[in-house]
Order: structure tokens, then sequence, then C-alpha cells
């Protein structure tokens, strides 16, 4: 299984209401200096419907930045889906991670999620 595989198995396990980031992400799957090749898996995420189930929108940077895309308008798209979930994103595009951060699959989780991933594809 690719590492953008990985990197949509563990994001389709991130509730709806809470958000994790790019480092996070990269840490459940043991590399964690991997945070910016989170970023470009889910840039480059197919928009198919075999993928319509992957929550991009809740992988935000560590300090709770909303930076979907380079470009205001994906930024705003990604706020409002976040708030559509009840998750509180301020007018200058921040996330109290105190508050909405995912605490994350445990390490002994990690193998389950990624075996039934590969049974999808």
């Amino acid at each position: 299984m690719s590492f953008y595989e990985q990197v949509y198995a563990i994001v389709r396990c991130i509730p709806e209401g809470e958000v994790t980031h790019y480092g996070a992400i990269a840490r459940m799957l043991d590399n964690p200096r991997a945070a910016r090749a989170v970023g470009y898996a889910l840039r480059a995420l197919p928009d198919t419907p075999a993928y319509a189930d992957v929550p991009w929108q809740r992988v935000i940077h560590y300090n709770g930045e909303v930076r979907a895309g380079a470009t205001l308008q994906s930024r705003s798209r990604q706020a409002k889906l976040l708030r559509g979930e009840g998750v509180r994103v301020s007018r200058d595009y921040r996330v109290e991670m105190e508050k909405f951060q995912w605490d994350g699959l445990l390490p002994h989780e990690v193998p389950a999620v990624l075996r039934r991933a590969a049974h999808r594809l």
C-alpha cells in the first residue's frame, strides 16, 4: 500500500467535529518527518467516488491554521466544511487545537486500520 493510501486510511478515522495536523498523521504512520508528504498526499487526493469519504478538511497546520492550498478560496472552502461539522474557525482561519484536536490512533491500532484499507483497494 502506498504512503498516500496509508494517509487516506488514517484521515478516514478522524471523527466529524475534530481536527488533527499533518505531523500527527505522519507520526501515526511511524514516519514523523513526513508531515509535508502528508500534505502532498491530501493535495493529490483523487476526485473520485472511491475517495469521497476522505475528510481532508480535518487536517490542518499544527498551530491550528487552516491552510488548504495556496488560495483564499480553498481556505474558505475548508473553513466552511469544518464549520459545518461544528468546528469553530476564526475569521483569520484558526482553530483552537486544545478544543478540537483529535487524539489520534494508538500505535497498536494503526496496523488494523491499514489492513482494512488494503482490502478496500
